[in-house]
């Protein structure tokens, strides 16, 4: 049984009870996926060969320092980072550290700043220097897949009408949707009711209302949609060692639609878009 309740009512997740934000929700999320927008906008020029994830990092972190936010994911169930990067094969959480980039990479950061006691999370894709046909064709869809999830987050649908609308993208292409990660209700609290399956049935799940805050962050693999993670208990690889590639944004129900929290402010949030307008 699903329950909707004013967001200011309740504190924790509790499963079924989806909160309902109102102005002052929406004010706070565009805070803080305005600034969280601007960091990962800085980070592409950082994202080059030779250039640490370490280093990134650390930018990420010297930003939110700067401009009085919180990295969400620092010492989140012991994590030590300020986001994750996922390169080539990494499906999410890829953890950064000393091995530098290299010309040919993909790579996914994924940063949540906390604003004012709001989470502000998304993540894009990083082409690092010249990549393969292959791989810009999967970033791509994984785009197309992103646009049509919030072409489908709107008062009257459902959250099965979300992952259907990125399914049969990604399934045109020959490419598969990793069932093992969600989306999920964000807010006050990282992660909120309900959860947002990339992969569905449309007019099945919970319907959308407004006042839901939600991320949509479709993860799509050239192979097999199977993952498995490593041993440091956070890296999720694909089992068939083909690429990967995703991208969120954290949206708001709105009357007439969704309202995106995470645009960029300089248009580079779809990198193969900003490069061809350069």
């Amino acid at each position: 049984m699903i329950t909707y309740v004013d967001a200011t009512s309740t504190a924790r997740r509790t499963h079924g009870v989806i909160p309902l934000h109102g102005a002052e929700g929406f004010e706070g999320m565009r805070k803080a996926g305005a600034l969280t927008a601007q960091a990962l906008d800085i980070l592409t020029e950082y994202a080059q060969p030779g250039v640490t994830t370490a280093r990134i990092d650390q930018i990420a972190y010297e930003f939110a320092r700067d401009n009085g936010a919180v990295p969400a994911t620092i010492f989140y169930k012991g994590y030590r980072h300020s986001l994750c990067t996922s390169i080539n094969h990494v499906v999410c959480h890829g953890i950064p550290d000393q091995r530098p980039l290299r010309e040919g990479d993909i790579v996914n950061i994924d940063l949540t700043l906390v604003v004012d006691g709001w989470h502000g999370d998304s993540s894009r894709m990083y082409p690092v220097g010249e990549i393969s046909r292959k791989s810009e064709r999967l970033i791509e869809i994984t785009y197309q897949c992103l646009d049509a999830g919030i072409a489908a987050a709107r008062p009257g649908n459902t959250t099965g009408d979300i992952g259907a609308a990125i399914q049969t993208i990604a399934e045109a292409e020959r490419m598969s949707v990793v069932r093992d990660f969600v989306g999920h209700g964000l807010g006050r609290l990282f992660h909120d009711e309900p959860n947002i399956l990339h992969f569905g049935t449309p007019g099945t799940g919970v319907p959308l209302k407004p006042g839901m805050i939600f991320t949509i962050e479709p993860m799509i693999n050239l192979g097999r949609p199977h993952v498995k993670i490593l041993s440091d208990g956070w890296t999720a690889v694909t089992r068939d060692r083909t690429l990967s590639s995703q991208c969120e944004h954290s949206i708001g129900i709105t009357e007439t639609g969704c309202e995106i929290f995470t645009l960029s402010p300089t248009g580079l949030f779809n990198p193969l878009a900003s490069r061809a307008g350069a």
